[in-house]
């Protein structure tokens, strides 16, 4: 299911992902701008068309033309699919047959649309294909790039590896036969090598374009500490965690007012639990936001908080992108050790370093945290310069996106 390409004068990669634009993955614009501006040429196939309603202003600055392929939705039309194919693709039907190992535990619109895909990568000539995520977009990837006989690579993240539903036997074949695998941290790369111990792993860290966010040194707290968190209002997320949290801290005497810019289908259940516990004086649910609005209320806020936990599910966050933003403006973090978050997230309340890491799902914890940073006492400048400085060496996109680009062999 891999093979090289041939040397070619000009590298042109092709993006593969589910849906483009997506709201809530900033990480894959912020990376296609940062190729863009290393000159590198791209363009981006999505397989789904986009529902959200709201988008981030970086995305009018892609130039990559975008590609929503065609999904076969009766036999009848992966068939005509094939049949198109064979125009460009002469050796289509050995090169299906030695796929079947793969494609027989694929649904049809995937094969379908691998079709599709091989297709545009041999008339624009692309010569290489990257997805995000090792789902579908990755196994319409590994069928293209079969096909059309190109290299092609992955980055992981979360869901795709972790979730319980994860089918992991065909997780390993299909990551197996890419010619890299890209782990966003540490902790994901060590377990690629637990379930998928064959793949040829890199780790490459998400990155943030740092022009846009500026660092500025935090100033003392006054009441009431403001506490922002952000994220889709999912498990995962443990904003139940801070809702209990919140009520504890102001029980203790604690003045607090918190902000959460998401959405997501737990919205009704955590605004019932707001108004439970009495807290509809402190919490404000703000609805998604765009990114130059949640760099606002970044640096509007004394603390951010990412209460990650586990899902019942085992879906877990990688690495949330919205910790570095925080971590780049200078706005203290308060996580939890939850897979790939402690390789930036260090300390402890009582020794912070670049921020306050706590066990995932304890409230009370979370609550003497919040007392914590709201004290003059908090080292709020030692720990948010050390922050910025990990997000700069480790984080910032222009490195992070010719690393990339090596790792995947997309340059020399």
């Amino acid at each position: 299911m891999s093979c090289g390409a041939p040397t070619t004068a000009t590298e042109r990669v092709g993006y593969v992902v589910k849906v483009y634009p997506r709201f809530s993955e900033t990480f894959v614009v912020t990376e296609v701008l940062a190729r863009e501006a290393q000159g590198e040429e791209l363009e981006i196939f999505a397989l789904r068309p986009t529902t959200d309603t709201h988008f981030h202003p970086a995305l009018a600055r892609v130039h990559a033309p975008v590609t929503y392929l065609p999904r076969a939705l009766k036999a009848s039309e992966l068939w005509a699919s094939i049949a198109r194919a064979h125009a460009v693709l002469p050796d289509l039907g050995p090169r299906l047959a030695e796929l079947l190992p793969l494609t027989t535990r694929l649904a049809a619109d995937e094969v379908a649309q691998g079709v599709e895909l091989a297709i545009a990568v041999r008339t624009r000539g692309i010569t290489r294909l990257h997805a995000h995520f090792a789902s579908a977009q990755a196994r319409v990837a590994a069928v293209a790039a079969h096909l059309a006989q190109v290299p092609w690579s992955v980055t992981t993240h979360a869901k795709d590896i972790f979730h319980d539903e994860v089918d992991l036997g065909l997780l390993a074949d299909l990551l197996h036969g890419a010619s890299t695998v890209v782990a966003i941290s540490a902790y994901n790369e060590q377990h690629l090598a637990r379930v998928a111990p064959r793949a040829r792993v890199a780790r490459v860290a998400n990155g943030l374009d740092l022009t846009g966010f500026g660092y500025r040194e935090p100033g003392p707290v006054t009441d009431p500490l403001r506490v922002l968190a952000v994220g889709r209002l999912v498990e995962k997320k443990g904003f139940d965690v801070l809702l209990d949290a919140l009520a504890t801290a102001r029980a203790a005497g604690l003045e607090v007012r918190a902000e959460v810019a998401g959405s997501g289908e737990l919205g009704p259940d955590l605004l019932a639990r707001t108004r439970a516990l009495g807290l509809d004086d402190v919490v404000t649910w703000l609805g998604a936001r765009p990114q130059d609005e949640v760099l606002a209320l970044l640096r509007e806020a004394d603390v951010f908080v990412a209460p990650c936990v586990v899902g019942a599910d085992g879906n877990a966050d990688g690495l949330p992108t919205v910790i570095l933003e925080a971590m780049a403006v200078g706005t203290p973090v308060i996580s939890t050790a939850v897979t790939g978050i402690p390789e930036v997230v260090r300390g402890t309340v009582a020794d912070p370093v670049t921020g306050v890491l706590l066990e995932p799902g304890d409230p009370g914890a979370l609550a003497d945290a919040l007392r914590a940073v709201a004290s003059d006492a908090f080292p709020r400048a030692d720990v948010t310069r050390r922050a910025r400085d990990l997000v700069e060496r480790d984080h910032d996109t222009t490195r992070q996106a010719a690393l990339l680009a090596r790792s995947t062999g997309a340059v020399a």
